[in-house]
């Protein structure tokens, strides 16, 4: 059996159960209080059973014990019921409407680059050196080199020369470069995809789905800024991220903002995102920045 209950319908239905509790409490205490009053003043004859039990207590009309039976029994079947219908409890998917949103993914978006200053103008080139001319009192003569007989001969006395001492060690090769990061592209055979529809194998049906399973994302975590409410802002945020090798999101920052924290929102939920499918260019997995346009409009 198939039983689906909503968080509403288990939760009236506890009250429900409770308030019958409570109800049948206060109307077996006015019953029996009731009787005990009408057996005191004589208006109800006491009828005898004979049970043994009877000499325990005086009066068998009002002994609450005699039901203790029926309250079990009862109480069990609610406990069983209410036991069904938690087990029962379905929680939903919140259906997000992006029908309104589905044409954003297709409009061009234009980033502005961003401004850099003005590299300064090179610094003027060095004067010529000049040349002076040396006096000739200056010019020092060579003088006679004199050559000093080195024969050696059999009573030629030799000096032991020092012992050399081991030159230090050569310093250590110095690091090898860092390795440049990869080549971001902009645009590639096969652009990343938000996951979700990989089994889809029509191009234009796993677009569709992806970029549906995109929005659904998007507009089911975003709030909209409470200032940006309150003055009526309305347009259009773009993040731009680069989606790695990997799938992961990085470098995400905000390229159009319209103020009032809807670029921070917006920023906020695109580093929410899973894992992408990475793009492909000839076959392998490469960087690609994304532009993400993202929608505010009140409702």
């Amino acid at each position: 059996m198939d039983l689906s209950v909503s968080a509403q319908v288990l939760v009236w239905s506890l009250i429900g159960v409770l308030a019958f509790v409570l109800g049948l409490i206060f109307v077996m205490r006015y019953v029996l209080q009731k009787r005990s009053e009408e057996l005191l003043q004589g208006k109800r004859q006491h009828k005898r059973t004979g049970h043994p039990l009877e000499e325990h207590a005086k009066y068998s009309e009002v002994d609450a014990f005699s039901l203790s039976g029926t309250f079990f029994n009862f109480g069990m079947l609610a406990a069983l019921a209410l036991t069904i219908l938690a087990f029962s409890w379905t929680t939903y998917e919140k259906k997000v409407d992006i029908s309104q949103y589905l044409d954003t993914l297709e409009e061009d978006i234009e980033v502005e680059p961003p401004r850099t200053a003005e590299p300064p103008p090179p610094p003027p080139p060095p004067p010529p050196p000049v040349i002076e001319e040396v006096p000739e009192e200056l010019i020092t003569e060579e003088e006679d080199i004199e050559f000093v007989d080195q024969s050696v001969e059999d009573e030629t006395v030799i000096e032991r020369p020092d012992p050399v001492v081991d030159a230090p060690p050569p310093p250590p090769p110095p690091p090898p470069p860092k390795k440049e990061p990869d080549e971001i592209f902009k645009v590639v055979e096969e652009m990343p995809t938000f996951p979700g529809c990989e089994h889809i194998t029509d191009k234009a049906a796993r677009k569709a789905c992806v970029d549906q399973k995109l929005l659904e994302f998007i507009y089911s975590n975003i709030k909209y800024p409470a200032i940006a409410r309150e003055n009526g802002v309305e347009g259009m945020v773009v993040i731009t991220f680069v989606v790695e090798k990997d799938g992961s999101i990085t470098d995400a920052r905000i390229a159009r903002d319209i103020g009032a924290g809807c670029g921070q929102e917006a920023l906020r939920v695109v580093k929410m995102m899973p894992k992408w499918n990475p793009g492909k260019q000839r076959g392998r997995p490469v960087r690609v920045q994304f532009n993400l346009p993202i929608r505010f409009k009140l409702e």
